[in-house]
């Protein structure tokens, strides 16, 4: 099959699109990024990903049989903004439609909701809602916490515990979260990519976690054990903006904040991943939380 990827340079849907390839299948990447590094030595073509020019996409997914969309926002940085990100993904869809595509995955988040208080959860209601109304068959898989070697959240905790002498953790700390290997996520993606049923499914891993406890496995693993001083959510946010400041990057927001200690990173559904974080750690304690991984320089320098 032709199957286009967002992202197939960047973070999950790179994994999708290696899982692919190695599977034999012609892949495609709307991108906007096409300068980055190719990890795939030119066999993943890539077209930009310009929801200005809907033609272009139009074209650009000619003879797909599959879309995996991996596309999102964040955060809202200059003018991409979360109910942009809603906008374009109708705009893909469309593309897709006039295309030809007759499948779609779609990597959402866990607990979208239309009367969400937060927008980055009714952002992710709004593109469910399009991709399932499409008449497009799909897949739409919901994450909590997506860990990897290029993962963000997981990195940037290992990175202030190997700098600071304590960790400030948000509130009580006993909130949880279920991370799952982004390979893991992939593995499934792929899967749905061969199959015509159409699903909503949570995808979490096999540990769930108090984030105190997350914290803890993080800090033992690469030899950096810290106290945890538990610090009331707004002061830990504005700690994390005067942290942002000095990194250039945004390290939290308050959406994020607001979604963790409303328990939105678990799910009820069964565990797909296989990936214990602690194994995974051991295996890169030597390289997680070496380098900050900023946000911003990922996708706006």
């Amino acid at each position: 099959m032709k199957i286009a990827v967002t992202g197939a340079f960047s973070y999950s849907g790179k994994y999708i699109a290696r899982r692919l390839v190695g599977r034999g299948e012609e892949v495609v990447s709307l991108t906007n990024h096409p300068n980055r590094p190719d990890p795939f030595e030119g066999r993943v073509k890539a077209f930009p990903l310009d929801f200005s020019d809907e033609k272009g996409l139009t074209a650009s997914l000619g003879g797909c049989e599959v879309l995996v969309n991996t596309y999102w926002v964040r955060f809202d940085q200059g003018f991409n903004t979360q109910s942009a990100a809603v906008e374009n993904t109708r705009i893909l869809v469309r593309a897709a439609q006039r295309a030809g595509v007759s499948r779609m995955v779609h990597i959402s988040i866990a607990h979208p909701a239309v009367d969400s208080p937060l927008p980055y959860y009714r952002g992710k209601a709004a593109n469910e809602k399009t991709v399932s109304e499409s008449k497009i068959s799909y897949s739409i898989l919901r994450p909590t916490l997506i860990f990897g070697v290029e993962d963000i959240l997981i990195n940037n905790i290992a990175w202030l515990l190997r700098r600071f002498p304590f960790f400030a953790q948000i509130g009580d700390g006993q909130y949880q979260v279920q991370p799952i290997y982004v390979d893991d996520l992939a593995e499934i993606a792929c899967q749905d990519v061969y199959t015509q049923e159409n699903r909503i499914v949570d995808m979490v891993g096999a540990d769930t976690f108090t984030f105190d406890n997350l914290v803890r496995l993080i800090g033992q693993s690469i030899g950096h054990p810290r106290p945890i001083l538990h610090v009331p959510p707004r002061l830990a946010l504005a700690a994390s903006r005067m942290l942002g400041l000095f990194v250039g990057d945004v390290l939290l927001t308050q959406q994020e904040v607001d979604g963790l200690l409303a328990g939105l990173l678990i799910s009820s559904g069964p565990a797909f991943g296989r990936t214990k974080l602690a194994d995974w750690l051991e295996r890169n304690r030597e390289t997680v939380g070496a380098k900050y991984a900023s946000e911003i320089a990922r996708h706006y320098r």
